[in-house]
């Protein structure tokens, strides 16, 4: 056998004796129970009729845990409910007391809307090139759209392939008004709500605030919410 051979399965053979004691002492029960606890605060968060996993990770191969009689799992504070995600793990009763990280990947799998056809950026959407497949919700930050009604005549701010999902961040924001527009404003706070009308001073892009003049010539601004309206939140 050649050196460069020898050499590298000395490496794995350090890599595998490193690794081992680590699993091992991660029993299967613990495994269980950590993923269950992922997949009950994923579950909390998914819509109805979806399917949630959770896929173990490794740890860090080079921990050495001292042996425990009871390993506590645990949601670490600000970790997410979806997509890569940690669950932590407590020793609570051994000799030494440790805590480890196990890196989970949780999958949210629910109906969503796809595209059935190769879409260049700027093409605008039609029902008959959307259809409905299950998806990994977990996959991006925003969730998929799951109304094919909701993206007739949307405009895609990319390009997309057959079977994608469609989110926000897909499609370009819509304008709903014009500097100049008569726009009506709807204005909430704690138990009340007020409506008026302005003429915008901005434009009323999707996402991005807008001012608005009142009718009493006050200057405000809030988020443009559909056709020429806009929402102020006191």
């Amino acid at each position: 056998m050649r050196p460069a051979s020898l050499r590298l399965l000395a490496i794995l053979g350090a890599w595998t004796a490193a690794a081992a004691p680590v699993a091992a002492q991660l029993a299967p029960q613990t495994l269980t129970e950590a993923l269950a606890l992922a997949r009950e605060a994923a579950a909390a968060l998914a819509p109805p009729q979806a399917r949630v996993r959770a896929i173990a990770g490794e740890l860090d191969p080079r921990l050495k845990l001292a042996p425990c009689a009871q390993v506590q799992p645990y949601l670490p504070v600000g970790s997410p409910a979806w997509g890569r995600t940690r669950v932590g793990l407590r020793c609570t009763q051994g000799a030494a007391r440790w805590n480890v990280y196990l890196p989970v990947q949780v999958e949210v799998l629910a109906a969503a809307v796809v595209v059935t056809a190769a879409l260049p950026a700027g093409a605008r959407l039609d029902p008959s090139l959307l259809g409905q497949a299950e998806a990994d919700w977990a996959a991006a930050a925003a969730p998929p759209f799951t109304a094919t009604q909701a993206l007739a005549g949307r405009v895609l701010a990319r390009p997309v392939v057959p079977g994608q999902t469609l989110r926000p961040t897909d499609l370009q924001p819509r304008l709903w008004f014009a500097a100049g527009d008569t726009v009506r404003i709807s204005a909430r706070g704690p138990g009340f709500a007020i409506e008026s009308e302005g003429r915008a001073l901005t434009n009323g892009q999707e996402g991005q605030p807008a001012r608005v003049r009142t009718e009493s010539g006050r200057v405000v601004v809030g988020q443009p919410v559909g056709e020429r309206r806009l929402e102020l939140v006191l």
